[in-house]
């Protein structure tokens, strides 16, 4: 994650702070994906190996092995526990993981950010953009925050397009941190509840 985020800081009240940690605790669902398991170590390292995949992800562990996979799992889920992250993964008909959501929180904020990405044969068909929406949408409604920040890598032109075309607001560069400790420059988009509810009647 990137240290700065989000750039915007209006404290939760700790009633809802509490609440928003409650609602990640117990959250096993976001649309049609699902908690992401121990199990799924396996089938998740074979979507991210993928370069299409992975490339423009700065969250992702690195170098991407089974291993690194499998506490990437595991280190969501003691997140889970506190409140402050969860890892989703979207499966297809067969049972293959198609895609992955990294939904990181920060309660005392209201505020989260949405991370994830699709199977490259989902690519190019609007799959992205519906899922991206559904997802902020859903973490405003049940997770009850108030604010969204998202980053995107100055090259990830599709990530870009996609934010902007659902109304996020640009807000400059900050720069992001890897989990191997280097860092990369991302742009830097935010949205409130309430701009979200105005343009997307939800919220």
């Amino acid at each position: 994650m990137a240290g700065e985020l989000p750039l915007t800081r209006n404290a939760a009240a700790p009633d809802a702070a509490e609440a928003i940690r409650m609602a990640v605790r117990t959250a096993r669902h976001m649309g049609a994906s699902r908690l992401a398991e121990p199990g799924d170590a396996a089938g998740l390292h074979a979507l991210l190996s993928d370069p299409k995949v992975f490339a423009p992800i700065y969250s992702l562990p690195r170098p991407l092995t089974p291993a690194t996979v499998a506490a990437f799992i595991d280190h969501h889920l003691a997140e889970r526990e506190t409140g402050i992250g969860l890892l989703f993964v979207r499966e297809g008909e067969d049972g293959r993981i198609l895609g992955y959501s990294d939904v990181q929180v920060w309660p005392h904020w209201a505020a989260g950010e949405l991370g994830g990405a699709l199977h490259p044969s989902l690519h190019r068909q609007g799959a992205g953009g519906r899922g991206a929406a559904l997802s902020f949408a859903w973490m405003f409604e049940v997770l009850g925050l108030d604010l969204i920040c998202e980053t995107a890598a100055l090259d990830n032109v599709a990530t870009q397009r996609m934010l902007d075309g659902l109304g996020l607001r640009r807000l400059g560069e900050v720069t992001s941190s890897r989990p191997d400790g280097t860092t990369r420059a991302s742009l830097i988009w935010e949205m409130t509840r309430a701009e979200w509810a105005a343009r997307h009647g939800s919220g």
